[in-house]
């Protein structure tokens, strides 16, 4: 797992469409019951929940859940700052979103890259 107070770079997020909250938890470099309390404080961050209560994520949620993680850990917002920020401009989340698929998309065509070259 990933330190929070380092800016190492998350790892890229795979073609798929559901993530167990495991995934998620590498992915982001967050752990499981921290990623369970923001959704508590997002209302935006809304896992699908299945049998026996599980949840699973999806692409969006993933990308979001990086962004919060970037807004308290990278950039100092408090939990109540990082919310209004998400829920005050639609447009800066949707320009924050699209930057980190531009970076993922980067990341995949960068891997695609040096499989071609072995």
């Amino acid at each position: 797992m990933l330190d929070p107070g380092n800016n190492t770079e998350l790892p890229a997020i795979p073609a798929k469409r559901y993530f167990t909250i495991g995934e998620v938890s590498e992915l982001c470099g967050v752990k499981p019951h921290v990623l369970r309390y923001w959704e508590q404080e997002f209302p935006a961050l809304k896992p699908v929940k299945r049998r026996g209560n599980r949840r699973y994520y999806q692409r969006h949620d993933v990308l979001m859940i990086r962004q919060i993680r970037s807004l308290l850990y990278d950039e100092g917002f408090t939990i109540t700052g990082a919310r209004a920020r998400l829920e005050g401009s639609q447009a800066r989340m949707e320009a924050s979103m699209s930057h980190q698929i531009v970076r993922q998309v980067r990341l995949e065509l960068e891997e695609v890259l040096t499989l071609l070259r072995r």
